[in-house]
């Protein structure tokens, strides 16, 4: 984004030498925890302060925590309800008029959710499911905030390696590609860059997985 020439705004939850090489190119950064409703105001209150108006809104704040996490209160799905639908549906609300304040004619919102949500994962429930109800979101809002507003969502794939993963991890995922490869994150920025540009787009899940659904 910072290549293409837009001012960018970060959220981010911990502190990570990556934030401060964004700084310098002259992003902003602003700190929050989305695992909370409290925590989510009050990052949407200092988004506020810090802008008159956005060009584009990319919701792409997750937790992936499996269900092992559990200790049967609720906690553990209320945190990922939070992260993944609630803190979407919230700035959704709370920024329209800050996307609606945009002198461009284009106005974007997009969710970015996971190609297996609609399918449902057995170790990662509350996840697939939290991540399912984002896509639905997306539907939502789209109907929504037209025609000055288009929301659509990314749906990505094994798209890129942790650290940690090993070679083993990169040649399943491989395995279970139709295109046969990892090919990083610039996919979905691609992706991203589509909605961007597209004036005729809403309400639309880009799902990027090389194919994997298939396989």
């Amino acid at each position: 984004m910072l290549d293409d020439g837009h001012p960018l705004i970060v959220g981010y939850r911990r502190e990570h030498a990556s934030l401060e090489a964004l700084r310098r190119r002259g992003a902003i950064t602003l700190q929050g925890d989305f695992a909370e409703r409290a925590g989510i105001l009050d990052f949407i209150a200092r988004l506020r302060d810090e802008t008159q108006a956005l060009r584009a809104i990319v919701h792409n704040a997750a937790s992936w925590a499996a269900d092992t996490e559990d200790d049967g209160s609720g906690a553990h799905f209320e945190r990922l309800f939070n992260v993944h639908m609630q803190a979407p549906y919230l700035i959704n609300r709370h920024c329209r008029e800050l996307l609606e304040a945009c002198g461009e004619p284009q106005r974007d919102i997009v969710h970015i959710t996971d190609h297996l949500a609609a399918r449902g994962m057995r170790e990662h429930a509350a996840y697939a499911a939290t991540k399912a109800g984002l896509d639905n979101l997306t539907r939502s809002f789209a109907a929504l905030y037209a025609p000055s507003i288009q929301v659509n969502a990314i749906a990505p794939g094994p798209v890129m390696l942790n650290g940690e993963d090993d070679g083993a991890i990169g040649e399943d995922a491989r395995q279970h590609s139709a295109m046969g490869m990892v090919p990083g994150p610039g996919v979905i920025y691609q992706s991203l860059r589509y909605l961007l540009d597209n004036r005729f787009t809403t309400g639309v899940t880009l799902t990027v997985d090389g194919g994997s659904a298939g396989c």
